[in-house]
């Protein structure tokens, strides 16, 4: 097969329409823009991945395109809004197999279908193995879930169970046998089913995915809603591989838990009296703590309280 520099940016763009499903409801994907018909407040936003820092060893082409697709979905998933687009950038190196672009397109097409929508658009140019991804949703009537409306008295709960992909990252790195925890740090995935669960119930005070880590999001919480949280250790999910994983490595179970990225579950907060409403949206999660009126997130841990710094990721 030819190199990206062989086959050039144009004939390039029409190999990658092949590679993606048709956006059939949406007009002008053959221009510079596309028309995406929206009704009332439309959520934007945009991350981006590279080789250096988002391709672990072992992860393959298709699962980076998957990961630079979800980790917006995610930010989408947060705020409770339906997943409308995806607009794609690619800046790969010009001797790069053109397969290996296919791959990548083709992890970001699985990822839309997976979220029940398309992509809509992007750009191709050379570069050092960066994927910018603008994934765009519709709140369809509802209001969307922000950082900044947790209160005094609130609980914090959590969808799924922490630590899974710090578990992968380190399973891979040491040779560890973790299919579970190296398969959430591959291909992780974005919870837009829960969002809108959790969006459409309308009791949901807060919510942020846990991308950049507990610690990190917890933080960001309190800092949006000027409170305080108190997390306690005993409540909190751990993946089944995280313990192992800790053993063999010697590296903190409590560090993985708390202060890797990767994870993409969400964490969100309620009034109190509103857990029969929560608990009839059939999601699973688990309650790790409440909000206060202090001024961070806290530990409690072994009758200890220490105060939690944002995370390393």
């Amino acid at each position: 097969m030819s190199s990206l520099k062989e086959i050039g940016e144009r004939q390039l763009i029409k190999n990658i329409k092949k590679v993606l499903r048709p956006a059939t409801d949406v007009r002008g994907t053959d221009d510079d823009a596309a028309v995406l018909k929206a009704d009332g407040d439309v959520v934007v936003c945009s991350d981006v991945v590279t080789f250096d820092r988002h391709m672990p060893k072992g992860m393959t082409y298709e699962q980076f395109g998957w990961t630079a697709a979800a980790v917006n979905f995610s930010d989408i998933a947060a705020m409770g809004a339906r997943p409308a687009g995806l607009i794609i950038s690619l800046a790969m190196p010009d001797d790069m197999d053109e397969n290996d672009l296919y791959d990548i397109v083709s992890g970001i097409d699985q990822c839309a279908e997976f979220c029940n929508t398309r992509v809509i658009g992007g750009d191709t140019k050379p570069g050092p193995g960066v994927i910018s991804c603008t994934a765009l949703g519709r709140m369809e009537g509802y209001g969307p879930m922000m950082r900044s409306g947790a209160n005094p008295g609130d609980v914090v709960a959590i969808t799924g169970s922490l630590g899974g992909p710090a578990a992968g990252f380190l399973a891979v790195e040491n040779g560890i046998d973790a299919e579970d925890a190296i398969f959430s740090l591959m291909t992780p995935v974005p919870l837009v089913n829960e969002g809108m669960e959790l969006c459409r119930c309308g009791k949901v005070t807060s919510c942020i995915d846990l991308s950049d880590g507990l610690s990190t999001a917890a933080n960001t919480i309190c800092e949006q809603s000027r409170c305080g949280m108190e997390i306690v250790w005993e409540f909190l999910p751990v993946s089944p591989d995280v313990d192992d994983v800790s053993i063999a490595t010697g590296k903190s179970e409590e560090d993985m838990v708390l202060n890797w990225g990767g994870e993409y579950e969400l964490m969100f907060t309620f009034p109190k009296e509103e857990i029969e409403t929560l608990q009839k949206t059939g999601l699973f999660f688990s309650i790790i703590g409440h909000i206060t009126n202090d001024d961070g997130a806290y530990l409690l841990r072994d009758d200890n309280k220490r105060r939690l710094d944002y995370g390393s990721y």
